[in-house]
C-alpha cells in the first residue's frame, strides 16, 4: 500500500520559516520524481517545486524562487520543503506529489494546512 505522508505544516507570522517532509512508503522511492505542490480555496493547484529523483536538478514557480528549497533524502523515502520568508499569499494546503521516471504511476498525499498570518 503506498502513502505518502505530509508534516511540518501550521500557523506562522509573516516572514517566518516552516520545513514539511513527506515521507513516502510502499514505493521505490529513489524512481520517482518528487513534487510540491499547493492549493489555497478558490485558486486552481499549483507547483511550487520539483526535484529528480537524485535531487540533482530542481525546479521552482517563479513565486517562491530564492525563498523556498526542496531535497530529498532517498535513504530516507522523505522530500522536504523549506520554506523561508513567508507570506500570505503563500497559505495553503500543500500536498507532495510522485511520479515513477519511467512509468505511469503517481500517487498523492493527503496535505498540510500552513497559514501565514500576523
Amino acid at each position: 500500500q503506498v502513502q505518502l505522508v505530509e508534516s511540518g505544516g501550521g500557523l506562522v507570522q509573516p516572514g517566518g520559516s516552516l520545513r514539511l517532509s513527506c515521507a513516502a512508503s510502499g514505493i521505490t522511492f529513489s524512481s520517482y520524481v518528487m513534487s510540491w505542490y499547493r492549493q489555497s480555496p478558490g485558486k486552481e493547484r499549483e507547483l511550487v517545486a520539483a526535484t529528480s529523483t537524485t535531487g540533482g536538478t530542481t525546479n521552482y514557480a517563479d513565486s517562491v524562487k530564492g525563498r523556498f528549497t526542496i531535497s530529498r533524502d532517498n535513504s530516507k523515502n522523505t522530500v522536504y520543503l523549506q520554506m523561508n520568508s513567508l507570506k500570505p499569499e503563500d497559505t495553503a494546503v500543500y500536498m507532495c506529489k510522485s511520479v515513477h521516471a519511467r512509468r505511469a504511476m503517481e500517487y498523492w498525499g493527503q496535505g498540510t494546512q500552513v497559514t501565514v498570518s500576523s
